[in-house]
């Protein structure tokens, strides 16, 4: 016998969030951070140098090379996907611009995944909420658009999804697979053809995108909690079965994909192995994952009697396994919050179930600090950008000219009115929220996506041109470049991938490795990739016949040198 819900709905309660406004937070979450800014330094400028080399036909497809070295990361889907756009968008599109039209697709194709998984999981039997007396209680279809809303909210309000959402690498590729591996596996015995599509496509970019062991662990694990499914329904329970015979059937298939492409690397290692320690690990899962994660445990807790059942429900065992998988990935493999990010769909699925079991006095707590917290955030945002606009106050401008040397404050008419208007939508929502709607079941997560969203819009338009300045390698590249005279090419030694897709693709110039033709004039060399104290340290290069010309750092890190040597001239 399955044991009662524990969620108590009236109809009242899941009145429908308006599609209007969630499409706008949505936008307004997704656009900001793609549009207006050069590539930031790291592993967005490092892709972008591959996705540039594939598009020219400078290296071969199937084992890309960026100043003859492979990417850090596995799988080519990504270098592909933005390859493409390059190709198909030249010339009337910027080529960084281009690139980053798949990954504002596959950000949209997330949210909508998660949307649908989460929807679909609500509709199942044992998450509906208890039916009342004399009728009133809330309607399935009702109740689980309202909980897909909150979901969806969840997933737009955790801290740690805006920076590697908006970058052109192969998380997003790996997030966007994951979700609709989500999706495939909530909704696949409740439908046919798209969601066994979806799950397909998704395990096949997962393969593709350097994940082959989640694309097999994920539906190996949904494919035992499928086939001992607690249905009181015998045609429910045969349907369940006949998924979980498909969903082995796509596991073999993605570990045979992946052994054809020779994509599997075994990359898990104990914490301590990766210079981690556990106390690390929680205070990344703490911010990284909030506000969603008080609200799983709280599920956990409210649905323990479905979660321990001889036959647990799968809209509680589904995410948990999902969020299983990240968290043992979080732990075993660098970089940590780039795995942890996979999780996140179906941790907001799990804080989604805990909205109909929170009390009034838990709701109005979230809704207090998150008013405070990101109000606080709001502020502080605004009065450093009116400090370095204006100078007043004085401090917060000293504050960034000592961090950011030689940073010049611009302003943006249409960066400052976006920018208003998201402050001004805010002010209304909370005036809102003050008021007596009390009775939507999403409202406790309303002002936390908001408040989120709102300081990712103000980050990436008041504060865009300092923060492009401080990420990107543009100062340090085009000096360079400029010093050199614009060659048409220049030796390098000891650079790292992001610094050589950032000269050659800020400074124009063509690198290639020392002492490999065709002969340059010039040379840029690393000084800490020779030191002692590097990780892997190079042997010093030979720079017989070569001169030290110029010393250039990095604006935000003066440590982070690159020097240029040119070649002396032949005696007679």
């Amino acid at each position: 016998m399955n044991q009662p819900s524990p969620a108590i709905v009236p109809q009242s309660a899941v009145r429908r969030l308006p599609r209007w406004a969630l499409f706008l937070l949505c936008t307004a979450y997704i656009l900001p951070g793609f549009v207006g800014r050069n590539p930031w330094r790291g592993a967005d400028m490092a892709a972008l140098g591959y996705m540039l080399e594939l598009a020219g036909g400078h290296t071969p497809w199937m084992a890309p090379l960026l100043g003859g070295l492979a990417p850090e990361t596995d799988g080519m889907l990504p270098y592909w996907l933005g390859a493409w756009a390059i190709q198909l968008a030249d010339p009337w599109l910027a080529p960084e611009l281009a690139a980053r039209i798949p990954f504002v697709l596959l950000m949209a194709l997330t949210l909508l995944s998660a949307w649908y998984g989460i929807y679909a999981l609500a509709r199942n039997p044992g998450a509906q909420p208890v039916a009342f007396a004399f009728g009133g209680e809330a309607q399935p279809a009702d109740y689980a658009r309202a909980m897909a809303d909150g979901g969806l909210l969840a997933l737009l309000a955790c801290l740690g999804l805006a920076q590697p959402t908006h970058e052109t690498t192969s998380y997003l590729v790996q997030l966007c697979c994951t979700a609709l591996v989500f999706y495939g596996l909530a909704t696949g015995p409740q439908q046919k053809t798209l969601p066994a599509m979806a799950l397909a496509a998704g395990l096949a970019g997962l393969v593709l995108s350097g994940a082959p062991a989640l694309a097999v662990f994920y539906t190996l694990g949904v494919a035992v909690l499928y086939w001992f499914d607690a249905s009181e329904n015998p045609g429910d329970r045969a349907l369940s079965r006949r998924w979980s015979t498909l969903a082995l059937a796509m596991a073999l298939a993605s570990g045979a994909l992946a052994w054809w492409l020779d994509a599997w690397r075994w990359k898990l290692a104990w914490p301590q192995d990766l210079g981690k320690d556990w106390l690390g690990l929680a205070r990344l899962f703490v911010w990284f994952t909030w506000p969603a994660w008080p609200l799983a445990l709280w599920t956990v807790w409210r649905w323990r009697r479905q979660i321990l059942h001889r036959h647990p429900h799968r809209h509680l065992l589904l995410p948990l396994w999902f969020v299983l998988m990240a968290m043992v990935c979080a732990a075993g493999t660098l970089p940590s919050d780039r795995a942890l990010l996979l999780g996140l769909p179906a941790l907001a699925a799990l804080a989604a179930f805990a909205l109909p079991t929170l009390r009034r006095s838990m709701s109005a707590l979230v809704d207090w600090f998150t008013l405070l917290f990101f109000s606080a955030s709001v502020i502080a945002i605004w009065v450093i950008w009116i400090s370095t606009q204006t100078g007043f106050p004085a401090k917060p401008a000293a504050n960034v000219a000592k961090l950011v040397r030689g940073f010049e404050p611009q302003f943006s008419a249409i960066a400052f009115a976006v920018a208003l208007a998201g402050t001004l939508a805010w002010c209304a929502l909370v005036w809102w929220r003050a008021g007596r709607h009390r009775s939507a079941i999403w409202k406790t997560l309303v002002l936390p996506a908001a408040g989120t969203t709102l300081c990712w819009l103000l980050l990436t338009t008041l504060w865009m041109p300092m923060l492009d300045y401080a990420r990107s390698d543009v100062p340090q590249m085009r000096t360079l470049a400029q010093l050199a005279g614009q060659p048409a090419c220049m030796h390098m030694y000891g650079l790292e991938r992001t610094q050589i897709a950032a000269l050659q693709f800020h400074g124009r110039v063509r690198l290639v490795p020392l002492e490999e033709p065709p002969r340059c004039d010039w040379l840029v060399n690393s000084p800490q990739a020779s030191s002692p104290t590097a990780q892997n340290p190079l042997p010093e290069p030979d720079l017989h016949g070569w001169t030290l010309q110029h010393s250039v750092d990095r604006p935000r890190e003066r440590s982070e040198v690159l020097e240029l040597y040119l070649r002396d001239a032949p005696h007679d």
